[in-house]
């Protein structure tokens, strides 16, 4: 399923474990249960995919969408836990009257669109795979998730998170962890880790400016805008434009992100902090885009793609690794005359990344 050989167990949630850990923490029953319910509910669907990778590893779907179109199908779990669920919106059929399965369609259409117009992509592994989603996914269910075949998104509790669809850009972000799944199969955890984070949130901002028709001066560069409830302090999960800066809330805390590697957070937890240290790529992508203006799916996200894809990428790459093959992919493919490459490699020395 990679291009790499092995086959890394995937299990890829958008709200941290940090943040999760902080609201379990709380007095309030009403914030500390629903948060201990996810993180039970994740660590036994992380350890169900390593048994499920390592010893039943399902065939590749036989059927496959047509080149230049999604085959989507949103299912609903009726806030259970069974996946995929009851079958609600299939390919091609009109919206209905739910308006989570209706923006979990259209955010797996608006991910295709992205892939397959801007780097010629057909769907997640490049072969027409089918984009399935369910929704409404256990009670009060604080997390959306790529499975390594599926998307599936929480309802939230009401308190600090609410309906996981409301963000495009959440949804663009989970898929992408399947786009690094096949392709250069990015170790989850420590550097490497926060490299494939980073990617699920460059790609994921790319498919909400590509649907907004957004130039890099205009975004908001947030990952999860929509996903807060209206008491939650903050903007959003994650901010690339200022990494640190996306919450500061008496319950959740302030956001740890750091921005160059000045502040690099070591530790154990989170993978090896993989959803903190995203930060320091996340800003170098924002640094580089703006640098050069204009759609950033265009030349920083073309960059970006041409590393992920381009089979030099070792599922075990430090930033460093990263950011000398952005260098070269910007060369390689604008040349030596113009402003991208001068331009990704500011970005990587104003985040402290050496480029070896």
């Amino acid at each position: 399923m990679t291009t790499h050989g092995g086959f890394e167990p995937v299990f890829c949630t958008v709200v941290p474990p940090h943040v999760l850990d902080r609201l379990a923490r709380n007095d309030d029953p009403a914030l500390s249960g629903p948060a201990r319910r996810t993180l039970v509910r994740d660590s036994e669907l992380r350890a169900r995919r390593r048994v499920t990778t390592e010893f039943s590893l399902a065939a590749a779907p036989a059927v496959k969408a047509p080149s230049d179109q999604p085959l989507r199908t949103i299912y609903d779990a009726g806030h259970g836990t069974e996946l995929p669920g009851t079958e609600v919106r299939a390919e091609g059929r009109d919206p209905g009257q739910d308006a989570t399965v209706n923006r979990a369609y259209s955010g797996l259409g608006a991910t295709f669109d992205l892939f397959l117009k801007a780097y010629r992509r057909h769907s997640i592994d490049g072969d027409g795979l089918p984009l399935d989603a369910t929704v409404h996914y256990d009670e009060g269910y604080n997390n959306a998730f790529w499975n390594g075949e599926q998307m599936v998104f929480g309802d939230g509790d009401g308190e600090i998170f609410v309906d996981f669809t409301n963000s495009i850009d959440v949804i663009g972000h989970e898929l992408t962890h399947g786009v690094t799944q096949y392709t250069a199969n990015l170790t989850y955890y420590g550097q490497p880790g926060a490299l494939n984070e980073s990617m699920s949130d460059v790609f994921g901002a790319l498919i909400k400016q590509y649907s907004l028709g957004q130039t890099a001066a205009e975004a908001d560069w947030l990952i999860g805008a929509g996903i807060l409830a209206p008491d939650v302090t903050g903007t959003a999960l994650r901010s690339m434009k200022a990494p640190g800066t996306a919450y500061d809330d008496d319950v959740l805390g302030k956001d740890p992100q750091p921005a160059t590697m000045d502040d690099y957070v070591r530790t154990g937890r989170d993978n090896g902090g993989v959803h903190i240290n995203s930060g320091i790529p996340n800003h170098a992508f924002y640094l580089a885009a703006t640098a050069l203006g204009g759609y950033a799916w265009e030349k920083a996200g073309l960059i970006w793609y041409d590393v992920l894809t381009g089979g030099e990428l070792s599922p075990k790459a430090f930033f460093t690794d990263f950011a000398g093959l952005t260098v070269k992919a910007a060369r390689e493919r604008f040349g030596d005359g113009g402003d991208e490459f001068q331009a990704v490699e500011k970005a990587w020395e104003q985040v402290g990344v050496r480029i070896l």
